[in-house]
């Protein structure tokens, strides 16, 4: 299966570089049989019967994105996607020069960083002092780079789901950003827990699909999470990409139950799907995992004939636009 039967054309302009205000404003496009149905979100409650169930990411983005200068002068850009047990931090590092092992950097928020070593594109990192604190003082909200603006004190909230409860993540599961409370309380919805890293954002670099390999992510399903999900009379319907994976890792693992762990589940067409209903997640990247695990879920000539839909109808693109609710063929 070649990457580039998952490609489409979108015009920059369809980007979104920030929300819709209220949340739950933003366009829905529902996918369910052969027909595309033009909604809000806030149309969900009269879209969903009565027993389906609402899984969502309940991660806390941290202000992940560090600035920091070299011995010679030239900027460094960190963005910090996982604490190793150790102490050492898993990061991607972008310079304008070769970063070289054993390099010392001085960063925003007074700490010094040592790279390690360089597994693919990502740096195992140590610093000499309370990341967290230098984050909280300096970090940068990791907001895509297709955003083409700096980020925003506003973004420090904004780019939280209203679910969001443990700090973890180097970027928002943006399904869950399209929520707002009183839509909350509309709807039955219940949380677990993936940490989005490298996995989720990470480029394919291959051109066959089936050679590719994600990186891992974090997550975590609580025994009440687990037990509301095993009991749902309706329809599981995932908020996303990264709940539909750990859902389906569980699921190929022996069902659904407490667990903690890593997934580098990778989801592409041909994949069974044993958890989810039905999915609710945005328009994504072209030649993308989580584009790839829409049209696994979808149908792919039926996922692309809606992405081209939204093209052509002005839908709102990526982390800050619109969304999908898509269910299965029949």
């Amino acid at each position: 299966m070649r990457l580039d039967e998952f490609d489409y054309e979108l015009p920059p302009e369809r980007i979104a570089t920030r929300p819709a205000e209220p949340r739950d404003s933003a366009r829905l496009l529902v996918i369910d049989g052969e027909e595309l149905a033009e909604r809000r979100v806030r149309d969900l409650p009269q879209l969903l019967a009565p027993g389906d169930l609402l899984v969502v990411n309940d991660t806390r983005v941290r202000a992940a994105r560090l600035f920091g200068r070299r011995a010679t002068g030239g900027k460094v850009e960190f963005l910090l996607l996982r604490a190793e047990p150790g102490g050492a931090w898993e990061a991607l590092v972008r310079a304008n020069k070769h970063l070289r092992p054993g390099e010392t950097i001085e960063t925003d928020g007074g700490l010094h960083a040592t790279l390690v070593d360089k597994t693919g594109a990502v740096w195992r990192v140590r610093f000499d002092g309370d990341v967290e604190a230098a984050l909280e003082e300096a970090g940068h909200v990791p907001l895509p780079p297709y955003i083409k603006r700096a980020d925003t004190p506003g973004d420090r909230e904004r780019y939280q789901t209203i679910f969001a409860r443990e700090t973890g993540s180097a970027a928002a599961p943006t399904a869950g950003l399209h929520f707002t409370p009183e839509l909350k309380e509309k709807l039955d919805v219940v949380s677990i827990t993936l940490h989005v890293g490298y996995g989720t954002f990470q480029p394919i670099e291959a051109e066959n699909v089936e050679d590719w390999r994600l990186h891992a992510e974090e997550f975590e399903v609580t025994g009440e999470a687990a037990a509301r999900i095993e009991a749902c009379t309706g329809r599981v319907i995932a908020v996303g990409t990264t709940t539909t994976r750990v859902l389906e890792t569980l699921a190929a693992s022996g069902g659904i139950r407490a667990a903690r762990g890593r997934t580098d589940l990778f989801i592409y067409p041909g994949y069974e799907f044993k958890a989810i209903d039905g999915l609710l997640t945005n328009f994504h990247l072209p030649k993308s995992s989580l584009l790839l695990l829409v049209c696994a879920f979808g149908g792919t000539e039926r996922v692309l004939d809606a992405y081209r839909h939204g093209v052509a109808e002005g839908y709102r693109f990526y982390s800050y636009g619109d969304a999908m609710l898509v269910f299965p063929a029949v």
